[in-house]
Formats: structure tokens, sequence, C-alpha cells
């Protein structure tokens, strides 16, 4: 069975809105896995992304423990979680997020600078990774000269990069078409198969057809965990 990757128990988190107190978390329990692609699906405002922030350490929960093989990132300071994130977990969002004024290779190699690798070392992985997502020969363009769909490739080799085995992807396909969308999904698939772990949070059923596992969030509680068996025919790991 694969190794577990992020381990949440009994997380919940609550906003203020004016007098109101708003819940976006209730009570959520969810072990990732290395090796498989998650999806969590739910309407506009259930909840999903607060949870992916939250298993991202963007947000600290109010009650509940985060873990990340023995490190509890709800425990940590907001420095802290932010050098886990650099360190191990890799984010990709719809708005791809790339610095328009750097090349993809700068784009990519910039995370591993920030972590400390040489100049050298970091181009060298950053083209290894482009070379991997399909974008060999595109290093040296810029996001303004791609498309969403190479743009996209770009966020998750820079995801990925230096060996990061975790992937969480928010709506990583809604500003794409159908074609570029299932292209995008097979990639992600792709990156489960070679052992990381892949969350991707979306409306979009297409998801289902790339997933190990689905859950459904309603009015931020974790429902409906279902196996499901992907493109490839291999069974899902069981939740």
């Amino acid at each position: 069975m694969p190794s577990p990757a992020i381990d949440t128990r009994g997380v919940s988190l609550h906003f203020t809105s004016g007098p109101d107190s708003v819940t976006a978390l209730e009570g959520v329990t969810v072990l990732f896995r290395h090796g498989e692609l998650v999806a969590i699906m739910g309407a506009s405002g259930s909840g999903k992304t607060s949870l992916l922030n939250v298993v991202a350490g963007l947000e600290a929960p109010d009650e509940g423990q985060v873990l990340i093989g023995s490190t509890d990132l709800a425990s940590l300071s907001e420095n802290a979680r932010a050098d886990v994130r650099l360190q191990e977990i890799g984010l990709v969002f719809q708005d791809d997020n790339l610095l328009p004024m750097l090349t993809a290779r700068e784009n990519v190699a910039l995370p591993l600078r920030a972590r400390g690798w040489t100049s050298t070392d970091a181009v060298a992985e950053a083209d290894v990774w482009l070379d991997r997502v399909g974008l060999a020969g595109m290093e040296e363009r810029r996001p303004a000269e791609m498309s969403g769909g190479q743009r996209q490739r770009v966020g998750i080799a820079r995801a990925v990069a230096g060996d990061r085995r975790i992937l969480l992807a928010d709506e990583p396909t809604g500003a794409l078409d159908s074609a570029t969308t299932r292209d995008v999904l097979a990639l992600l698939r792709e990156m489960a198969d070679g052992g990381v772990c892949v969350v991707v949070v979306s409306h979009d059923d297409v998801v289902r057809d790339y997933a190990d596992r689905v859950w459904t969030m309603r009015d931020g509680v974790l429902t409906d965990s279902t196996a499901v068996r992907h493109r490839t025919g291999r069974h899902a790991v069981q939740a």
C-alpha cells in the first residue's frame, strides 16, 4: 500500500464575516497517500479550497492536526509552514501564478534557488522537468509566449522539481478548453503514477476519469469517499 503523505485529523476552520462566524471546515479527517491522485469535488463555497489551503499550510486550522510525516503544520508558525511548503509541497492554481518577466526555465528554477540550490544545479533540474512535462525547447519562453496548457505544464514542473512529493492543485483546468484539460489531467495522473501525492480540487467531473479516489465536500464536511478506476484500468487504492 502506498505510504501516507498528508494525514489530516479533525480539522476545523472558521471565519468571521461581520457579526457572524462562518464554518469553512468541520472535523475533516482524511489521509492522502503517495502514488495516488485524489479528487476533492464540490460546489463553489463548499470548503474544498479551504481544505487545500490548510493542507498546504497557507491557513492554520482552528482545530485538528495536519501531519506531513511527523510534522504537524497546524502547530507551526506562518514562517515555519512556509518553509515546509518550500521543501515538500508544490502548488498549482487555475491562474498559473508564473512570474511574467521570467522564462519557463527561470520560473521552475526559482523555488530551487530559494532552497539554496546553486544556479547551475537549479537550471539543470528545471530543464529535466520541463522535458518531462513535454516542454523541451521552450525553456526560454516567457509566459506570454505560451498557451494556457503550456503555462500549466510549467507550473506542474515548478511544483515537483527538486523532489517535492506532494502536489496540490486548485481548479488547475478551470481556464482550459476540454482537450487541454485532459492533457493536463493526464500529466497529473502521470505524476501520481510516479509516486507523487496529487490532490486536485475541482468542480469538473472529468477529473473523476483520472482519480484513484473521489471525495465530495458539502458545507465544510467531506462525504462520499469513492474509489474509482482511472483511465489505465488499474484499480484505485481504497480509502
